[in-house]
């Protein structure tokens, strides 16, 4: 009977001690990577719900009253933020400048923009490529980086800085007092230790940093953005996949705005704010100062793509038969194409250079601890 009761206890205790704790990691866990996916399902539903009311010729800030007025958590706190302030008798605009983080700051601008064109239904299909579900790859590799980033970072600094404090030296003093000679990758490996300890402690911040990025979303990247100083904005336009994006974006609104009999200027504006991305923000305004100059707009396109490709489709277009939108289709989907295989391509580099360089770090570690043990025990065989 008493070692029944041990044993419960014991078990008792495991379970306290590595069960639970486990367990709350896990959820904790699958709570962090669902974050993403939760804000674009959010955006959807909003969508939707707008497709809807404008389907019906319902008023939108009626629609979104009603919603809220249901208490469905599915659209998330913003959604009641938003509908709050339409209760206060702000516009539909309005509200949605006054909560910038309920959506993506670009489906947030278009929504804005197709508000001042008068026709927010054309504006809707734009907007639902910005929430288009991410990649598997990309994904599956966020997930990865994120579990090397809770567990085998942490886990890689503190036994690096544990054998580097307790053991090394232990074995450094058995080495010297039994006058053997230690292989010379054993002493390179015992000389970077403190390198190694920093280059995993930098991993693991730069871990966090893309960590952060990806759980917080736009609205927490913003944090960082200065209006003097936009780096975050450059950063955004320097990476292939993205500024593909946001020339695709970019693209889009200006085709919609256009077929919207909206003054290419004025186009042009909007089409830039829709990106909210400063570079391309600065870029449309000169685009659009070149206009006011009298330049047609497809030269003047030159300015915002420096390829040129922007340029050539874009005349290409203005002879094309039918709407500004279907003309620039096909370039669409070549962006997105285009913008998916380099992201893709960039998420296996990245994995795969994680793998290795892991690898290679706990290789050099085991042989140089497998050295030292040799070069011991071949010493004590020699004089024994």
């Amino acid at each position: 009977m008493d070692d029944f009761i041990s044993t419960l206890v014991m078990l008792l205790v495991f379970g306290v001690v590595f069960v639970v704790p486990g367990l709350a990691l896990v959820a904790l866990l699958h709570y962090l990577l669902s974050l993403p996916m939760q804000r674009l399902d959010r955006a959807r539903l909003f969508l939707d719900l707008l497709e809807t009311a404008l389907d019906r010729g319902q008023p939108l800030e009626q629609a979104i009253i009603s919603a809220a007025e249901v208490r469905d958590r599915a659209m998330g706190v913003r959604f009641f933020m938003l509908a709050a302030q339409i209760e206060r008798g702000n516009s539909f605009a309005v509200a949605l400048e006054r909560t910038p983080n309920f959506l993506p700051p670009q489906v947030n601008a278009m929504l804005r923009s197709g508000t001042k064109l008068g026709d927010l239904k054309k504006v809707l299909p734009a907007c639902r490529e910005v929430v288009r579900v991410v990649p598997d790859t990309v994904r599956t590799t966020m997930h990865y980086m994120i579990t090397i980033l809770l567990i085998f970072a942490p886990v890689a600094i503190w036994l690096i800085s544990t054998l580097s404090i307790f053991v090394i030296p232990k074995f450094k003093e058995l080495a010297a007092g039994s006058g053997v000679h230690i292989w010379p990758i054993t002493q390179f490996v015992f000389n970077i230790v403190p390198q190694l300890i920093g280059f995993e402690l930098v991993l693991f911040l730069a871990l966090c940093a893309l960590a952060m990025a990806y759980l917080g979303g736009p609205g927490f990247i913003r944090l960082f953005q200065l209006r003097s100083v936009p780096l975050i904005d450059w950063i955004g336009w320097r990476v292939p996949w993205n500024r593909k994006k946001l020339l695709r974006t970019f693209s889009a609104m200006l085709a919609v705005l256009l077929d919207g009999g909206v003054p290419e200027a004025e186009a042009v504006r909007l089409a830039g704010e829709s990106t909210a991305n400063e570079v391309c923000r600065r870029r449309a305004e000169q685009v659009r100062l070149a206009l006011q100059n009298g330049v047609k707009l497809d030269a003047a396109m030159r300015t915002f793509d420096d390829t040129g490709e922007f340029h050539w489709r874009l005349a290409n277009a203005i002879h094309a038969r039918g709407s500004f939108l279907e003309a620039l289709r096909g370039w669409h989907e070549a962006l997105d194409i285009k913008a998916i295989q380099q992201e893709e391509t960039a998420t296996h580099i990245f994995t795969s250079g994680l793998v290795v360089v892991n690898g290679v770090i706990v290789a050099l570690i085991a042989t140089a601890m497998f050295g030292i043990l040799i070069a011991i025990l071949k010493g004590a065989l020699a004089s024994s």
